[in-house]
């Protein structure tokens, strides 16, 4: 993600948002694509690296699975997908899945088995051809999933933020906003704030809010934000120890990844799944709402970069799920995180140059020899500024101008956006998704019960004329307002009930017009009857 973004809408940042900056449509750059792909590879590896750790970190899971999966996404995905430009790795949309997920199952291995099933669940949607499957959720509840996984990512990581991260990863059911909430966890624990983490935090978030602003485009796409982010905050833990050894970040605050000695020692990176956790029914659950969750993701955020192709290339969906179920069954089978489609770091490849897929498969070689060579330096990293990173982030996907935005729009689409934020930070995500779908539900069948019909009145000297011309569809759920129509319907009113235009016209409407006919001839009314199965146009006079 929610890495992720939203269709018909405006895509939402790192989960999903379109960079505002992104070159306009256009011909293709003449040149050499390797050329251009090789540059672009370099500067996603470089927006991908801290975000990786980062995505691993507000996950719970041992931070050598967010490269992992960064490197799969790159050397599988990127060559089985239909798009040439998207880029796969861990998103910050699943974290909220995630963590909830491995407290739940009381382990990381057990947890793999999940993101394999759930790989093979999106292998089953790609072959049922459900690519379309992103059209059926509406754009509020989109918004508002996004927005609630914004505010779970900033609470959780308060606590790395400040220090705390000991303390927040004993913390029982950790980003489930459930028991008390992540909100009362960060304040139990602000006796330990350590100065020197906040003060790390604090300068990476002037950083990140400022970079735009500091240094110009052609040093951005060099350096982005979030890898100057790492280096500051590296290089000013350093210092910190150095020079003022009484705010030196103790090692618990560090990024801490195995340092292999030898090729052979590499395999310290992987995990295996624990397959005697088939057993447990949550496994399966927590399977099938990575399933649904991350093809939604990818599939928003396939759509929004191909929106950002110069060459406006269109990618198959289906073949999108393919992809990502292969690539969420390997990533399982050697200890990394489930995937999606992530916006941010393909909006980077296509602001570098990016032009086909190698863009994305260079990104993952340079994973894969960043971990084999320089883990050492990678544990230089305070977690801080990975905390940081991920505040941003989380606040650009919770921004209160989404919650004005959905103001604006309306109650139809306001409340949906509310009750999955609330549902979301009370329950879990799953079901917060559940509950912005049932509110959308009952607003459209509340708009298919107000739309069933439309009034003609037509006066003369003698008599009225009414035409109650029904709708389209018409089913049970338009029952009582008909039927409360009918009632109105003055004595000695010629009334006539025209279905000739609807499609479906449900027995439970049949009914209660036919039987409206023993009302019509006590109140004198004439009703005249067409296109309504049972009889042919009838006239009824008392």
């Amino acid at each position: 993600m929610l890495e992720s973004t939203a269709r018909k809408q405006d895509p939402v940042p790192e989960a999903h948002a379109r960079p505002a900056a992104v070159a306009q449509a256009g011909p293709a750059a003449e040149g050499s694509p390797w050329r251009d792909d090789l540059g672009a590879g370099l500067v996603v590896f470089l927006v991908a690296l801290p975000l990786c750790l980062g995505i691993a970190l507000a996950s719970g899971a041992p931070l050598a699975a967010g490269l992992v999966t960064g490197a799969v996404g790159g050397l599988v995905v990127s060559r089985l997908s239909g798009s040439q430009l998207m880029v796969s790795g861990p998103a910050a949309g699943l974290t909220a899945i995630v963590l909830a997920a491995i407290t739940e199952l009381g382990s990381y291995p057990a947890f793999l088995v999940a993101v394999v099933l759930a790989g093979l669940l999106q292998l089953g949607l790609g072959a049922a051809r459900a690519g379309v499957i992103g059209y059926f959720f509406p754009s509020s509840v989109i918004r508002g999933m996004l927005a609630g996984i914004g505010l779970i990512l900033v609470i959780k990581q308060v606590p790395y933020a400040l220090g705390l991260g000991h303390a927040a990863r004993e913390t029982p059911e950790a980003g489930t906003g459930g028991a008390g909430g992540p909100v009362a966890e960060v304040f139990g624990h602000f006796a330990s704030i350590l100065p020197s983490a906040a003060l790390v935090a604090g300068v990476s978030l002037v950083i990140l809010t400022f970079w735009p602003k500091m240094v110009s485009q052609r040093v951005r796409r060099m350096l982005p934000a979030p890898l100057a982010v790492v280096l500051v905050g590296g290089v000013g833990a350093w210092l910190l120890g150095m020079f003022v050894p009484a705010m030196a970040l103790p090692r618990e605050a560090m990024v801490t990844l195995p340092v292999p000695q030898s090729i052979g020692e590499l395999a310290t990176y992987f995990t295996l799944p624990d397959w005697s956790a088939l057993g447990n029914p949550a496994v399966w659950r927590i399977a099938a709402t990575l399933a649904i969750v991350a093809s939604l993701e990818s599939l928003l955020s396939l759509e929004a970069t191909d929106r950002l192709d110069r060459q406006k290339r269109v990618s198959p969906p289906n073949r999108e799920l393919l992809a990502q179920g292969t690539g969420n069954v390997l990533a399982g089978m050697v200890g990394g995180l489930p995937m999606t489609g992530v916006i941010v770091r393909s909006a980077a490849n296509v602001d570098a140059g990016g032009r086909t897929w190698r863009s994305a498969f260079i990104h993952g070689v340079l994973l894969v020899v960043a971990v084999a060579s320089v883990p050492a330096l990678l544990n230089l990293i305070p977690l801080a500024a990975l905390a940081a990173v991920l505040i941003h982030t989380g606040f650009k996907l919770a921004n209160p101008a989404q919650l004005v935005d959905a103001w604006k729009r309306g109650p139809r689409y306001a409340v949906p956006f509310v009750a999955t934020v609330v549902a979301i930070l009370a329950t879990d995500l799953l079901i917060g998704i559940a509950v912005g779908l049932a509110v959308g539900v009952f607003f459209l069948l509340l708009d298919s019960a107000r739309n069933a019909y439309s009034f003609e009145r037509h006066e003369s000297e003698d008599h009225q004329q009414i035409r109650l011309t029904l709708a389209e569809e018409v089913t049970f759920l338009n029952k009582a307002q008909i039927s409360k129509a009918l009632q109105t319907v003055p004595e000695g009113t010629t009334l006539t009930v025209d279905a000739t235009r609807s499609r479906h016209l449900d027995e439970d409407v049949v009914e209660l017009l036919h039987e409206y006919r023993d009302t019509a001839r006590r109140r004198g009314v004439h009703l005249v009857l067409k296109g309504v199965p049972g009889h042919g146009p009838v006239s009824l006079m008392h």
